[in-house]
């Protein structure tokens, strides 16, 4: 499939606006394999796998394992994940004082709180009840308008606000849903619901919402050099991935597997240190002999994003390993294993770029800085294969909205399908 930089970036843009939860962006990834061609296989039914056929899972609705069937051993692995930091409405979210109503928030992963304050707030993400049928269901949701807002403290009330401001978590991040206490949390749902087209609800049961900003992805710059959006952690890597299994052959043995709960730890049932993609690459095998050896012959491309040099603060990073923005793809190293990549694996994917013409940074930490990781080393651990990681160069990492380059991502994508060709 031949694309042009224009149409993948504008396709990148519509995707991450409507894919404000892992929910989202899982369900928007299933509509674009299937258009693709790619059948949809459950866990808990027997397969029945056909050699030239493509396929993909979804557990918990988060995440999802995509694969081409052409019965070779050696695959061409692309790994992502679907979450993103953000904050997380708690079971009982309704707090009534001061005049206002407020919803109780909780911070799902390592996110930057102050970029939270003064946003027009949504919210989206999975909610089950009890229907008329007497069924419990589930519905993927996204309210979409602004519902609330976390107003910053006025700098005439605090003095320090400029120079050493905490935040905690607990008292300060309550966004404001209404004036007045007249407010009921089921009755707004079912109502919100109603106008999703959810309308026959006999009780509500359990949700898991998330605010996220009403904002729309958007070029930035004079020259539309960037990219800037919530949740480019990793919704960008899980674009890139999904498009370059979407663009290979049948005939090539390519996997794209995107993991919810990296944020996190990943340990969890739909998390890279759980079983989700080891249950399914081994039941593409007859044999645990052929998954074993089909293990040792492929290779895991990790992509998670890498911070790019800020030019504000370039003391922050290690001189020689410090990478630009629409500079190159980053190969990401760490001696102590907080990433996958070694001597082969890099090897490989170097020699790919540089026959296509196209540049590759590193990005290595600073020794008196710690490291944050990825999901490669956890999957190499858990399943034994060589691991890359790799990512794309990003400022305002775990932001509320974060920056990114429009011509690196394009430039993985062509690195990802030529890798796959080999």
């Amino acid at each position: 499939m031949t694309m042009l930089q224009e149409e993948f970036n504008e396709g990148l843009l519509g995707f991450l606006d409507a894919s404000p939860t892992p929910f989202h962006a899982t369900k928007n990834m299933a509509a674009m394999l299937e258009n693709a061609g790619f059948q949809r296989l459950y866990e808990e039914l027997a397969w029945e796998l056909e050699k030239g056929k493509k396929y993909y899972v979804i557990r918990n609705d988060s995440s999802l394992v995509a694969f081409t069937y052409p019965k070779k051993s050696a695959y061409t692995i692309v790994g992502a994940h679907t979450d993103s930091p953000n904050l997380k409405l708690k079971p009982n979210p309704v707090v009534k004082e001061h005049g206002v109503v407020k919803f109780a928030v909780e911070p799902y992963g390592g996110l930057l709180l102050a970029p939270w304050f003064d946003r027009d707030l949504s919210l989206a993400g999975k909610v089950s009840y009890l229907s008329s049928e007497n069924i419990i269901k589930e519905v993927v949701v996204d309210f979409q308008k602004p519902l609330c807002i976390i107003p910053s403290l006025a700098i005439h009330l605090d003095d320090k606000a400029n120079k050493d401001k905490t935040i905690n978590k607990q008292t300060d991040i309550s966004p404001i849903v209404q004036t007045g206490e007249e407010f009921d949390f089921e009755t707004f749902l079912k109502e919100e619901l109603a106008k999703e087209g959810v309308k026959d609800v006999l009780e509500l049961y359990a949700s898991e919402l998330s605010l996220y900003d009403t904002q729309k992805a958007s070029y930035v710059g004079v020259k539309n050099d960037f990219i800037a959006s919530a949740r480019l952690d990793n919704l960008l890597s899980c674009y890139v991935g999904l498009l370059a299994i979407c663009s290979v052959k049948e005939e090539i043995p390519f996997m794209f597997v995107a993991n919810d709960h990296e944020e996190v730890g990943s340990e969890s049932v739909t998390g890279a240190a759980g079983n989700f993609f080891e249950s399914v690459y081994r039941r593409l095998f007859g044999s645990y002999e052929e998954f074993v050896r089909s293990t040792r012959l492929s290779t895991l491309i990790s992509c998670d994003n890498a911070h790019a040099v800020h030019p504000n603060f370039p003391q922050k990073h290690e001189p020689n390993h410090a990478p630009k923005i629409n500079a190159g793809v980053v190969i990401k190293v760490n001696a102590n294993q907080r990433y996958a990549s070694n001597t082969k694996t890099i090897s490989k994917f170097q020699n790919i770029a540089s026959s296509l013409g196209l540049p590759i940074q590193s990005f290595v930490t600073r020794s008196d800085m710690g490291c944050g990781s990825t999901i490669g080393p956890i999957t190499a651990t858990r399943l034994g294969i060589d691991t890359l990681d790799v990512g794309l160069p990003t400022l305002a990492m775990h932001s509320i909205r974060e920056l990114a380059g429009s011509r690196d991502a394009f430039d993985l994508y062509k690195i990802l399908l030529g890798y796959a060709a080999v």
